[in-house]
């Protein structure tokens, strides 16, 4: 009896997995992290110039900009959740992960890519509302409404991926602790433990893919509007500037969902697909789009980019 007790209190808390990296890439691991440092240092740059940008320049202080603000917040916590570790199994062989740190580096990842979601819906809402009612804009996106849409996403995308963690610490892991990735995530810690683990393969993999699916249908819906309205104007001016302005969001949005829906369906359908490329590819996914949002959005934004160049010149010169 003594010992049942003590291998269910075990399940809480069992001791540390083993995080092996990239399976059959063992010998390149210095030369892999050195790009994967780069485009990290690339993302923490132009993100954290993107939030002093939008923080001290009164003119960027628009729905469109608070929401672009929350994109790079989200996208510093994407990449940082993974590639650090990353580079720590690639550069120091520290491979262990206790289990609770698991649990952390799973519930960031993933609420990340929901709330990620969630927010280019946002931005999509925000030049629906800009192009086809301009007059409405500020009376329908006030303060108090872009304060609800910002809490709403949030705490949606928080209750989503918080059960996954309790999914997890119900499971005995009686056997190997072996994780073939460099950082954890729901199904494949999930898989390692030796107890039926349907319902994890169910909301793990359903609840979280029918959410993006229903944001990627609103995104739809809203830029078929937003294109219906925009042949309609009269001025080929007008129909090129407001094309331009929603430029950067289709970028961005394509960057996000393209290698995203890829690499989730790889992971649970793919299975001809040889693993090493999935673990890299899925690597690169935390790290390239965080890196190349701010750089779209400083090239496709007039405002941003003319802060940028402002900003670097008036430190060269001093």
């Amino acid at each position: 009896m003594s010992a049942m007790i003590i291998f269910n209190l075990s399940n809480y808390n069992p001791g540390p997995f083993i995080l092996v990296g990239i399976p059959g890439l063992e010998h390149c691991y210095v030369w892999i992290g050195i790009p994967f440092c780069i485009i990290y240092v690339v993302a923490l740059v132009g993100n954290c110039t993107l939030l002093y940008l939008i923080t001290v320049e009164r003119s960027l202080h628009e729905p469109m900009f608070f929401f672009l603000s929350m994109l790079a917040m989200t996208d510093l916590i994407l990449s940082t959740a993974g590639v650090p570790k990353s580079l720590s199994i690639f550069w120091l062989g520290a491979r262990e992960i206790t289990f609770p740190g698991c649990l952390t580096q799973m519930f960031f990842h993933h609420c990340s890519f929901v709330l990620d979601s969630a927010i280019l819906m946002a931005m999509a809402f925000d030049r629906y509302v800009a192009i086809c009612s301009p007059l409405r804009y500020t009376t329908i996106l006030t303060p108090r409404t872009i304060t609800k849409i910002a809490v709403g996403i949030s705490f949606r995308s928080f209750c989503i991926i918080l059960p996954d963690v309790f999914l997890l610490t119900r499971l005995p892991f009686c056997r190997t602790r072996i994780i073939p990735h460099t950082y954890c995530e729901h199904i494949g810690v999930a898989r390692l433990a030796c107890a039926d683990i349907s319902i994890n393969i169910w909301y793990g993999f359903c609840v979280p893919i029918m959410t993006v699916i229903s944001d990627v249908i609103l995104i739809a819906v809203s830029y078929t509007l937003i294109l219906c309205a925009v042949f309609r104007l009269p001025s080929r001016d007008a129909r090129q500037k407001a094309l331009g302005t929603c430029g950067s969001h289709v970028c961005v949005i394509l960057m996000f969902y393209i290698p995203a829906f890829f690499s989730i369906l790889a992971h649970r359908f793919g299975h001809n697909v040889p693993r090493t490329f999935h673990i890299l590819f899925a690597n690169l996914y935390i790290v390239i789009p965080p890196a190349l949002n701010p750089i779209v959005y400083g090239v496709k934004t007039t405002q941003i980019r003319h802060k940028v160049i402002l900003l670097f010149s008036t430190k060269g010169s001093e």
